[in-house]
């Protein structure tokens, strides 16, 4: 089993996490500000150190690799790049609505093979990034941005159970009422979740390009003057 630094920046939430022998083997997380940029290096020097105590090698670093914020995003991917530019290691990018549906099948619900997921980002107002997932992590309905209305995943609410997670949920609530939406409280993307993804990853060697890889953004970017520290 590979030992991988995971990073994951794309929203309020910043976490760093080392994993190995298919656990979590370190995990550093600020899950109530948007700091990223001031705590991500002393994430990754602590999970080093703990690679360096466990006499472990890491073997490839992972980065949750959008949807999300903008400036979240950038900042771990360029903090990516560089620790794996330094260590002589693989880079792997992790789609982020995955790491949040992986959440949920691993520690949050009484699932069967059936089961559905509907992982979403706040994408300002009332639009969101979002996707439906099956239980094998296949798109049902693509990563895209969507503005949400009364007929949003109407024809996948039809169908069965879709469980929704993710930090846009509340508002998602105020528009979309049918007996099939299960709503799941407090999942929002962190490192120690990319632990099954990143190390598929690795075994099937699926890796970025260290040096022209970009953030999965789903919509083009727009630079905006920063105000009162948010991204």
């Amino acid at each position: 089993m590979a030992n991988i630094i995971n990073i994951e920046t794309s929203t309020d939430c910043c976490s760093v996490a080392l994993t190995g022998d298919m656990a979590v083997l370190a995990d550093f997380r600020d899950l109530h500000g948007r700091n990223h940029a001031e705590l991500i290096g002393g994430y990754v020097k602590q999970c080093l150190d703990a690679a360096r105590e466990q006499e472990r090698k890491i073997d490839a670093v992972a980065v949750s690799i959008g949807p999300g914020s903008y400036t979240g995003l950038r900042i771990g991917l360029s903090e990516a790049k560089g620790l794996a530019y330094a260590l002589g290691v693989p880079l792997i990018g992790v789609p982020t609505l995955h790491i949040m549906a992986t959440n949920v099948m691993f520690n949050h619900f009484n699932i069967d093979l059936s089961t559905r997921f509907a992982p979403m980002i706040d994408a300002r107002r009332m639009e969101v990034y979002t996707c439906v997932l099956d239980m094998w992590l296949r798109e049902l309905m693509p990563a895209a941005p969507m503005i949400l209305t009364p007929d949003s995943y109407g024809e996948l609410l039809e169908q069965g159970p879709l469980l929704f997670m993710g930090n846009a949920i509340e508002k998602a609530r105020t528009v979309i009422s049918h007996p099939n939406a299960i709503w799941v409280e407090d999942i929002n993307p962190l490192a120690a979740d990319m632990l099954a993804l990143s190390e598929k990853a690795f075994r099937d060697g699926n890796f970025i390009d260290v040096a022209y890889s970009t953030p999965l953004y789903l919509k083009d970017f727009q630079a905006t003057t920063p105000k009162n520290n948010i991204l």
